[in-house]
């Protein structure tokens, strides 16, 4: 893999890390800003909002750039507004701030998938995939305990200035080695690329990835509960349990782009079935340690390695829009971290206890494989010469 797309994965890895962090400062912040905790709350909302839209707007505005252009801008604008957060004492302007870094942080990873994919052989795509995404499982691993730590230790605004810290470097290197390239208004025009993005097998890719992604923060946003109050491990275990999901995504996302190019059906059909299996057991064995530390290892990597091939092969199917496929691929990975949160929240509220996320996993992956099923259904039944839905290839008569 080209170095330069490693150090892509450097920003995206400080990038992950102020998307998660909130998880371990909101209590902190709402303190000193003199705010509520559920207004504090809203930091995380208007992130993900920031990030569903921004993702295919940025994507738009990015053509009349080049791509190295774009990033800079991008990650320039992600680490200001970190400062501006870090100095501010108006909670109106943090929340500001937290929607321009959204947007920022869904423009750069956008541009940076498309970038990414353009770096390596046009049969790599998962293998560049999974290096660009291995940032936010290391962002899992490390970069949210720091974040926590630091705030416990200094206050919550270090965690912000670590941040931007971490993306200075990043800036310096994407300017020297990125190539400039020509600006992307230079190729198909942006309703091209749209009308490109109604394809069926692109549409089912994203459904899928949101799916899938869904479920995985439908029980990474609830674990902590999960595991003080069902599996009944002291609170000092949280970070331990976060930190193995962490190094379970992180093994699944690198495994799986080592796979995902040369047999992504297979291992998207196969990790899919494991998925559900496993969160499935997990809802019933929750309550014993054992499992449930062997569990959120397991499932962090399978929930990582489906997702980073469905990513590659949205962008696989998305050859003719190469650089909206980017932005639209960011923005249904999102709705799925968005959407498996509000309805774990949802259930729990409704007092069906903290094991409901994890059924509520296993129904989504469960509907992205019956979605899957009926478009392998129809692609068989493609009349001759139509392309099939899920390959994207015309069938053998």
């Amino acid at each position: 893999m080209p170095f330069a797309l490693y150090l892509l994965g450097l920003a995206v890895f400080a990038q992950g890390t102020s998307e998660f962090m909130l998880s371990g400062l909101v209590a902190d912040i709402a303190a000193d800003l003199d705010v509520s905790i559920p207004s504090a709350g809203h930091l995380t909302s208007a992130f993900a909002v920031g990030m569903i839209v921004g993702a295919p707007l940025m994507a738009v505005l990015s053509r009349r750039f080049s791509r190295r252009s774009a990033l800079l801008v991008f990650l320039i604008t992600f680490l200001l507004v970190h400062v501006v957060g870090a100095l501010t004492t108006s909670f109106a302007v943090l929340l500001a701030t937290r929607v321009v870094g959204a947007l920022a942080n869904a423009g750069f990873l956008a541009v940076a998938l498309v970038t990414a994919t353009d770096m390596v052989e046009p049969n790599a795509k998962g293998r560049a995939t999974s290096a660009l995404l291995g940032g936010v499982t290391l962002a899992c691993v490390a970069g949210v305990p720091a974040g926590a730590l630091l705030g416990e230790v200094w206050g919550w605004r270090s965690a912000f200035w670590a941040v931007a810290l971490i993306s200075l470097p990043a800036v310096l290197a994407i300017a020297r080695a990125v190539p400039a390239g020509a600006p992307d208004a230079a190729g198909p025009s942006a309703l091209g690329e749209l009308r490109a993005l109604r394809r069926p097998r692109l549409l089912v890719t994203l459904l899928l990835g949101a799916l899938v992604n869904g479920a995985t923060f439908c029980t990474f946003t609830y674990l902590a509960p999960l595991v003080t109050g069902v599996t009944g491990v002291g609170s000092g275990w949280v970070p331990v349990m976060l930190a193995l999901f962490g190094i379970g995504s992180f093994i699944g996302v690198t495994a799986g782009g080592r796979v995902a190019d040369a047999r992504p059906v297979p291992l998207l059909v196969c990790g899919s079935l494991a998925l559900l299996a496993g969160w499935t057991l997990f809802a019933v064995t929750a309550a014993h340690p054992v499992a449930a530390v062997a569990l959120v290892l397991v499932q962090g990597a399978l929930s990582f390695a489906v997702g980073s091939t469905l990513i590659s092969q949205a962008l696989y199917a998305a050859t003719d829009a190469p650089h909206l496929a980017g932005g639209f691929a960011t923005a249904a990975f999102n709705v799925g971290a968005a959407l498996g949160p509000w309805l774990g929240g949802l259930a729990i509220s409704a007092g069906l206890g903290y094991r409901s996320p994890l059924w509520l996993s296993a129904l989504l992956v469960a509907a992205a494989l019956v979605i899957g099923g009926v478009a392998v259904g129809v692609s068989r039944q493609a009349p001759r010469g139509g392309r099939s839905l899920v390959s994207g290839k015309r069938p053998v008569r």
